[in-house]
């Protein structure tokens, strides 16, 4: 039992390293909320571990032998759906993604030397492991990912600029999220999507690409200056803040800069949204999706103000209601809808712009 009167964390660490298994347990130790439990080498050990241990949570690497750790994810979320936080490499930015995308809940980077400690990740991995106590019970049943990808094509730049923007603002559970609502949109003159994720630096630009494989519309990781053309997406780079830029002959442009001391969260989703008010008005569409803490609810309260409309994804499908709830706490949400509807919306709102 912790100090608080809850029953402890009870996590599994995966990993084919004795001395990372060593090192992460340790880590875990020394945080009076978590307990482990027991220690794996290989998926096949961590399954039979899973089922009598039954822990909350486990930490897991990807690179194993016997049994890897997409075959764990996917024989795990079939058996006892369980919340995963893979622990890899910078190496493995792909593998993450799609570690993602079979389930597992969020990702903390290894350093990338093997002479560098992995104490330098402590606070981030008991971040991610705590957020399981924020997790709603049914949340690993509801998650999906688009089964297709598209042939590669030939980007043709848009003449036009668009008239509608969507606003993204997203953290734990986000990268799947997205997946599912950026690939059911359709390539529409009329709006651009611009995503304000939380994710590390060297992460972005391997999500857009991946993300661009499943989606008819454009998806890049932004650049600086970029100009905010219709049929695109736009991800902002990791450990910089993105907002809309205001041109007197569209199309307007993004602008990316270091985060201020005042942002809580990088990227920052207040910012992109209350951007999004400030240049494009009523035609500004927010949406907020999974995630602890409040990001995006200044944002939301901007995008009202102008006169343009909010989405929060609904409790029913979020896997961390944070912040969806803390913006309509906020009184800043004109309407929460649950994921797999949330492209159809963004869609009726677009053609009545």
């Amino acid at each position: 039992m912790s100090a608080g009167g809850q029953p402890k964390l009870r996590v599994l660490v995966v990993d084919d390293s004795r001395q990372n298994q060593h090192a992460i347990s340790q880590l875990l130790r020394g945080h009076p909320e978590i307990e482990v439990v027991g220690t794996a080498s290989d998926g096949s050990e961590a399954l039979k571990l899973v089922a009598q241990l039954r822990p909350d949570a486990v930490t897991a690497d990807l690179e194993m032998p016997k049994v890897d750790g997409f075959s764990f994810l996917r024989m795990l979320m079939a058996a006892r759906p369980t919340p995963v936080i893979i622990v890899s490499s910078y190496s493995q930015k792909e593998n993450v993604f799609r570690a993602l995308e079979l389930g597992a809940i969020d990702f903390v980077a290894k350093p990338d030397s093997s002479t560098e400690s992995l104490f330098k990740i402590k606070d981030l991995l008991i971040q991610k492991v705590m957020l399981v106590r924020s997790m709603r019970s049914t949340a690993l049943l509801s998650r999906s990912a688009p089964h297709r990808s598209l042939a590669p094509r030939p980007y043709e730049k848009p003449a036009s600029a668009p008239r509608v923007i969507v606003a993204i603002a997203s953290s734990t559970g986000g990268p799947t999220a997205l997946t599912e609502i950026l690939a059911e949109l359709k390539p529409n003159a009329s709006y651009s999507v611009v995503v304000a994720q939380h994710m590390p630096e060297k992460f972005t630009a391997t999500f857009a690409e991946r993300l661009n494989r499943y989606c008819e519309l454009h998806v890049t990781e932004a650049a600086g200056a970029d100009h905010v053309q219709a049929h695109r997406v736009f991800i902002c780079p990791g450990r910089q803040c993105m907002e809309l830029a205001y041109h007197s002959s569209p199309p307007h442009r993004l602008r990316l800069s270091a985060p201020l001391r005042t942002d809580r969260y990088i990227p920052s989703g207040d910012r992109l949204l209350t951007s999004a008010a400030e240049v494009f008005g009523a035609r500004a569409i927010g949406i907020i999706l999974t995630g602890m803490g409040d990001d995006g609810v200044e944002g939301a309260r901007a995008i009202l103000a102008a006169g343009g409309s909010v989405i929060a994804e609904s409790e029913e499908t979020a896997v961390v209601y944070g912040m969806p709830r803390a913006a309509v706490r906020a009184g800043v949400v004109s309407e929460s809808v649950p994921l797999p509807k949330i492209a159809e919306r963004i869609a009726q709102l677009v053609s009545k712009l």
